[in-house]
């Protein structure tokens, strides 16, 4: 077994997809959320689709800070109420996923839309690098929960801390 839990002779299958620190499930064209709030009859101001905009195009996790940042650059007038409002309604819907990250940077959030596939959030403990894991055995293994809990899996977040190889002693 290799250290992302899949057998070494598996290795160059394109059945796992590991980031090189960067979110494996960027929106490659941006509008998704847009058109899943426009469907539900959810007023997209201006404001709202920057930050739509900023979330679909993020290349790294972003706490409601680095939000607001990047949307600035786009729209000066942003603010922090706007932000954390359109954060909560899109919490609301399920569309974003609110992460802890194993803690690694305090009490801070971070927040990514939903991509086509679940994945695992690899983090060093030393560190604080966060790499994002996907897999087929994951897609397996989520089926198998499915079917001997008896439940319909909506939501699966999972977090493994550890170190990198650059920190391991």
């Amino acid at each position: 077994m290799s250290l992302h839990g899949v057998e070494e002779k598996h290795a160059a299958l394109p059945e796992r997809r590991v980031s090189t620190g960067e979110r494996i499930n960027v929106q490659r064209k941006t509008g998704r959320l847009q058109q899943q709030l426009a469907a539900r009859g959810v007023r997209l101001t201006h404001q709202r689709r920057v930050l739509l905009q900023v979330m679909e195009t993020a290349r790294r996790h972003l706490d409601a800070g680095g939000l607001l940042r990047r949307a600035r650059r786009i729209h000066p007038g942003i603010t922090r109420v706007t932000v954390y409002r359109t954060l909560d309604l899109l919490k609301r819907h399920g569309l974003v996923d609110e992460l802890d990250l194993l803690h690694l940077r305090g009490g801070a959030h971070f927040y990514e839309s939903h991509g086509p596939r679940d994945h695992i959030h690899v983090a060093c403990l030393r560190c604080g690098r966060v790499r994002e894991f996907e897999s087929r055995l994951y897609e397996k293994l989520k089926a198998q929960i499915e079917k001997d809990c008896d439940i319909r899996i909506k939501v699966a977040r999972t977090e493994i801390g550890g170190y990198c190889s650059a920190c391991q002693d």
